[in-house]
């Protein structure tokens, strides 16, 4: 596992796009593994700017995301499909029939996550980007998640709802379920990168970099995947 730490959240999402931007480079059909929140906002930003400046092309690309809420259809202001849509593939040229997600609106979640599943066996990340729950979740692994899980249906925690309130009117419209990669999907990705910021994330980087593998602390498991490169600023590795 490389760290690699950074002064502040701007400096952590040039170097991490800059990863992202070399993988697309060297393989122009690269499989992108793309995750939502605050996290990846900064790098995908960066994204953007060099594809107008540099102009990068993401023409060829696919992408899978992590996860999605479930009863939010894709136009929900506040679903992952809107947030993909609006925060990166309206601004780059990518084939918007390359992106997946999984359906938060299926009617059978578990037929939903059959087909999820299915198709990351025939779209291996070439890196998967992930987030940092402060409980140490990845997509929406929560504490206790086996580490064999695929795609799944998911009970948010109390922790996780507090911390997606803030993008929503009120906590009681933030969905309580989610569909989400299970650690299994997130492991079988080719190499993985992790963007963290802010101290109220240090625990759960310091858990994940150091502390035991357990599934107490999801995010521990990366430990033993061969290519994984966290970029976080020094707030989020002051105890490292």
């Amino acid at each position: 596992m490389q760290v690699i730490v950074t002064e502040n959240y701007a400096e952590m999402s040039e170097k991490a796009a800059q990863l992202i931007i070399d993988i697309v480079k060297n393989n122009p059909k690269a499989v992108l593994g793309l995750a939502t929140g605050s996290s990846p906002i900064g790098t995908y930003q960066n994204m953007i700017k060099d594809h107008k400046e540099n102009g990068t092309s993401y023409k060829d690309v696919h992408t899978v995301n992590l996860d999605e809420y479930v009863g939010l259809t894709a136009d929900h202001d506040q679903s992952y499909a809107y947030f993909m849509r609006t925060n990166l593939f309206d601004h780059i040229d990518i084939d918007l029939n390359n992106t997946n997600l999984p359906k938060g609106s299926a009617r059978c979640r578990g037929k939903e996550c059959d087909r999820y599943n299915a198709l990351l066996e025939n779209y291996k990340q070439d890196v998967q980007v992930l987030g940092l729950g402060s409980n140490g979740h990845i997509g929406f692994n929560e504490p206790g998640t086996p580490f064999d899980s695929v795609t799944h249906l998911v009970d948010l925690t109390e922790n996780t709802i507090k911390d997606n309130s803030r993008l929503f009117a009120s906590i009681d419209e933030v969905p309580r379920q989610a569909l989400s990669m299970g650690i299994k999907n997130i492991m079988n990705a080719k190499s993985i990168l992790v963007v963290v910021s802010g101290k109220n994330k240090a625990e759960a980087v310091k858990g994940m970099v150091k502390g035991p593998i357990t599934p107490d602390l999801p995010a521990s498991v990366l430990q033993l995947h061969p290519f994984v490169t966290v970029i976080c600023d020094k707030d989020a590795a002051s105890l490292l």
